[in-house]
């Protein structure tokens, strides 16, 4: 007696392998039969005409605050997501003295843009020290597995105080310390150190990330750390202006700790062709022997703007932020009059930063995000274009995007990168034989970007529909988004359906796998706002042996955990 059979199915191994036709057994947790079984089961699924893969690995995202509330961790597990790695870009929640929880919320309330009120509500904090952090997790709920790293903002801040914060230099002792932090943390179950050098990552009141000024010797001497007990993985990212300083940073930690590093790789159009010179400084680093990966996403990275996110193109408008407060429904009438609309778009937008001034005033690269969500679009179709074909502008075009679908419809502007002239700048990121896919960033930025859906993008996207440029062989991008991702981390038990393997599955109706447009919802804690996208064609999600989701719903299962690093 089995406790499930998958019959029928179509499977796609996640090693890459062509896709064979065969049964599943599963048996306590674990895969321990494939072919033509015989034999009954507590359960039987019949997969006829659907694929059968193993359950996806997000190896990049910030659910470090919503697990200790959520145990469902949407909306990963809308997108057939069975584990996720949390603790990314050098910010979490562990460690943290009492009187730094403020400082650390306001931290990632700014880097990741999660809401405060929702975390000061939804957090308990149990604890003080990272395996601290751990024992408390693993008391948790889960419906999917959950892994963490360790964040050099919290343990900067944790060692040093306000010297930490402050950017000012570490002394040897506090370095020493740092080290035995970490490596406390990576024996108790981390996966490994992350750390951010960007001016991208501020703190709610502006304050740039405690990391990002580290010297490259406090750096260095904690990815040793790792190397002297042969545990971890590093993660990274930043801004490379002086390319060649930076990059040897990274470069050092990998290879005098011997340990994995993999680094944020995204294409800016004021610098076009850097990240080009980052991925062949990974490939000339592993081609020493140097253990480097880029981390890419499989689409642009995409700010969403409306009436119900952070931003929309008039944001900051002086007219706009008379109205900003009120509810979406008065705005929306309000913004409806003629009187209004000429008003504002007679109007110059206050400056705010040069990133934020370059996406609301980029409509070049704005586009209606439809449905089902279109990640590539044609720049055709850009509200500059479409304005060059008519008699109203592109102001005009964006202003009365906003208003459809009563103020919650939402445009798309493709940040990072998305090149109107190159097609296949992502493609040549997925293909890199020394990159992974990830940042996808699930549980963050939750006004402005909703990227979790990374997973059903590679599968959906890239080797179905995708029509202007090259498609990508099935097997492969399952193999991205399991095997690939697992082993990175170490992860070695899942991530391939094979007999021994645990039993996380997905049963998707390829041909139906649709992603949706992203909304705007607030369920989290103290009404807290966030997007959420879901996906059609997840049949099911099986989760150490158990159905824990059907069509994206959750069944109430909760067979997740916290997974440790052990090796």
């Amino acid at each position: 007696m089995f406790d499930l059979i998958i019959k029928n199915g179509l499977i796609y191994d996640g090693k890459g392998s062509n896709p064979y036709k065969a049964d599943l057994a599963i048996s306590n947790e674990k895969i321990v039969g494939i072919g033509d079984i015989q034999g009954d089961a507590k359960e039987i699924i019949n997969a006829e005409g659907k694929i059968v893969t193993p359950g996806f690995v997000d190896i990049h995202t910030h659910y470090d605050g919503q697990v200790t509330w959520d145990p469902y961790l949407r909306p990963s597990t809308y997108h057939g997501v069975t584990t996720v790695v949390m603790g990314n870009c050098g910010v979490g929640f562990s460690p943290c003295k009492p009187d730094q929880r403020d400082w650390l919320i306001g931290l990632m309330e700014g880097v990741e843009d999660i809401p405060g009120t929702a975390l000061h509500e939804g957090i308990d904090w149990e604890w003080e020290s990272f395996p601290e952090y751990l024992d408390a997790l693993e008391k948790k709920p889960l419906a999917i597995d959950v892994g963490t790293q360790i964040p050099h903002g919290a343990v900067r801040a944790y060692v040093m105080g306000e010297r930490g914060i402050n950017h000012e230099e570490a002394s040897e002792e506090e370095i020493e310390e740092m080290k035995r932090i970490v490596q406390e943390a990576v024996k108790a179950g981390a996966y490994g150190f992350s750390t951010s050098r960007t001016e991208k990552h501020n703190d709610v009141n502006g304050n740039l990330t405690p990391s990002i000024t580290a010297h490259k010797n406090e750096l260095v001497e904690i990815a040793k750390s790792l190397g002297d007990i042969n545990q971890g993985v590093l993660q990274g990212i930043s801004d490379f202006y002086d390319f060649d300083s930076e990059f040897d940073i990274f470069k050092t930690m990998s290879e005098e700790s011997g340990r994995p590093i993999s680094i944020t790789v995204e294409q800016q159009d004021a610098r076009p062709e850097w990240w080009e010179q980052l991925l062949d400084g990974i490939e000339e680093a592993q081609s020493e022997g140097i253990n480097m990966y880029g981390q890419v996403p499989p689409r642009a990275t995409g700010i969403l703007m409306g009436l119900t996110a952070t931003l929309n193109p008039f944001r900051f408008h002086p007219a706009y932020m008379q109205i900003a407060e009120l509810t979406l429904e008065e705005r929306v009438s309000i913004m409806k009059t003629e009187e209004f609309r000429e008003k504002l778009l007679n109007e110059e937008g206050v400056s705010i930063n040069p990133l934020v001034d370059e996406i609301v005033t980029s409509y070049g690269k704005m586009f209606k995000l439809g449905e089902p969500a279109n990640y590539e679009p044609d720049p055709k179709d850009s509200f500059e274009s479409l304005a060059n074909l008519s008699n109203i502008t592109a102001e005009e075009i964006a202003y009365d995007a906003m208003l459809e679908k009563e103020g919650r419809a939402l445009i798309y502007h493709p940040l990072f990168n998305y090149q109107t002239g190159d097609l296949s700048l992502v493609e040549k990121m997925l293909k890199h034989p020394y990159t992974i896919s990830g940042l996808g960033d699930a549980g963050a930025h939750c006004g402005a970007i909703s990227d979790a859906s990374f997973p059903t993008t590679l599968v959906q996207h890239w080797s179905r529909d995708r029509s202007r440029g090259n498609k990508l062989p099935l097997e492969k991008v399952i193999k991205m988004q399991t095997s690939e991702t697992a082993n990175l981390l170490g992860i070695k038990d899942r991530g391939i359906i094979e007999e021994g393997y645990k039993a996380d599955i997905n049963i998707i109706d390829y041909e139906k796998l649709t992603l949706h447009e992203p909304e705007i919802i607030n369920d989290l804690p103290a009404g807290g706002r966030r997007l959420v996208q879901k996906a059609s064609g997840y049949d099911y999600t099986i989760v150490s042996g158990e159905i824990a989701f059907i069509k994206g719903e959750a069944t109430g299962a909760l067979n997740g955990r916290l997974i440790r690093n052990s090796h």
